[in-house]
């Protein structure tokens, strides 16, 4: 059965979701290490979350871009989650959900969070036919994020190298043993451009 093609996919638990970002070791070493971000991380810009491992890999090259070499696993609360979703923008003008382009940019403005939809990719970073969730955190949400969903955060690098190498390796079995179990989180959210 193929997959919906719209549909939130994440490692989550009766209380939580995890969701991964990466950043310089700069940021990324002492907020694994202290379970909270560093003073570098600036609560007033945007800050992108992403249930999907494997679309954060394409994001980060595996943990080789720079500034992106530390990947997190951040577990939140799937109350702040869900928060950020209601109070949530679709990043582009979609005909149908919005009267005009003006209704649009109003919407945006008033965001705390914006949802961006992206082709889900598999172990060779190819794209799939079904979409990834990106969550952007602005203003009020990326505070809320930072100081009150915050459940954990894990340095996952060594993982996403181990997994990497399997894939280099052509060792595809190997490296899908190791991927994060994603399924299906149960969250309507109809009102950003699909139907859940």
């Amino acid at each position: 059965m193929p997959e919906p093609r719209y549909q939130v996919r994440a490692a989550h638990t009766p209380s939580t979701i995890t969701v991964y970002q990466a950043y310089s070791p700069l940021i990324g070493l002492p907020a694994a290490r202290d379970g909270r971000f560093p003073p570098a991380w600036k609560r007033d810009r945007m800050t992108w979350i992403k249930p999907s491992f494997l679309w954060m890999m394409y994001r980060c090259g595996w943990g080789t871009k720079e500034g992106q070499e530390t990947v997190l696993a951040v577990e939140i609360t799937r109350e702040g989650f869900e928060w950020a979703l209601e109070h949530a923008c679709l990043s582009h003008y979609q005909h149908g959900l919005h009267d005009d382009q003006a209704d649009w940019k109003r919407q945006l403005r008033r965001a705390h969070a914006r949802v961006q939809w992206d082709p889900e990719r598999d172990l060779g970073l190819n794209p799939l036919p079904h979409r990834s969730l990106q969550l952007g955190l602005g203003g009020e949400a990326a505070r809320r994020y930072a100081d009150e969903w915050l459940v954990s955060i894990t340095d996952v690098t060594d993982l996403v190298h181990r997994v990497h190498g399997l894939v280099r390796q052509g060792d595809h079995d190997a490296a899908r043993e190791l991927l994060p179990v994603e399924t299906p989180y149960p969250v309507a959210v109809s009102h950003l451009g699909c139907d859940l």
